[in-house]
């Protein structure tokens, strides 16, 4: 899932009227789709799409879904739901939580492998910076440990007339093994009913022996959302 749900409630939020709820859909294309610095789909292109209810109470829900490839998995499919909300100051919250499916994932015996996790999220946000975290309270392996947690903080602003400057931070801790930070800038054009195009550099920082590709990918992506 990879979407700004608190820009979405805020959006709504601002709407005119009373008891405003907007559904949009988004579709999206990358040459390599990287997800916490690392590739779902062993550096190859991604196709996504997904819709999105939002009241302007902050309540949000939807569903995001992209081809994959790693664990015998070639889809995931993100549900997800929360609540978002602006504060005068400009200080704004996210709180939600989301479930990633797999559908399909065999191990490499050919046997359903059970990839599937969910996790809770919480995220503040003041002008151009965000902080947050995501925490792991279930996974479909009854063997596999939870409360994996993983911490960001991320930055955009307009560089120029339509065009932005954005960079993350980010540092996944899984409890069953060791941790590792990542790092990513991306350059972004808006081309207005052309969608936006990004221009992203991602690396791996250090991963704790737990030999993740530290090499720097370079990658573009285009998305657009339908109102």
């Amino acid at each position: 899932m990879k979407l700004n749900k608190l820009a979405i409630a805020v959006g709504v939020l601002a709407l005119s009227g009373t008891a405003t709820a907007e559904v949009t859909a988004n579709i999206g294309a990358t040459s390599n789709y990287v997800w916490r610095g690392v590739t779902q789909t062993d550096d190859g292109a991604a196709i996504s799409g997904g819709l999105d209810y939002a009241h302007d109470s902050g309540f949000y829900a939807g569903t995001w879904a992209s081809n994959v490839d790693f664990n015998g998995a070639n889809a995931e499919v993100d549900f997800y739901a929360g609540f978002g909300n602006e504060f005068d100051s400009g200080l704004g919250y996210d709180v939600g939580a989301i479930y990633y499916f797999y559908p399909g994932a065999d191990d490499l015996g050919g046997n359903e492998d059970e990839i599937d996790f969910a996790e809770v999220y919480a995220s503040v946000t003041f002008g151009p910076v965000t902080g947050g975290i995501n925490y792991t309270v279930y996974k479909e392996d009854d063997d596999a440990d939870t409360n994996d947690i993983y911490y960001y903080v991320s930055a955009s602003t307009e560089v120029a007339p339509t065009w932005s400057l954005g960079g993350t931070l980010g540092y996944y801790d899984f409890d069953e093994s060791d941790a590792y930070s990542h790092a990513q800038i991306d350059v972004t054009k808006d081309a207005g009913d052309f969608g936006e195009f990004t221009f992203s550099l991602s690396q791996i920082i250090d991963d704790d022996d737990l030999g993740l590709d530290d090499d720097l990918m370079v990658f573009v992506s285009w998305g657009k959302t339908f109102e």
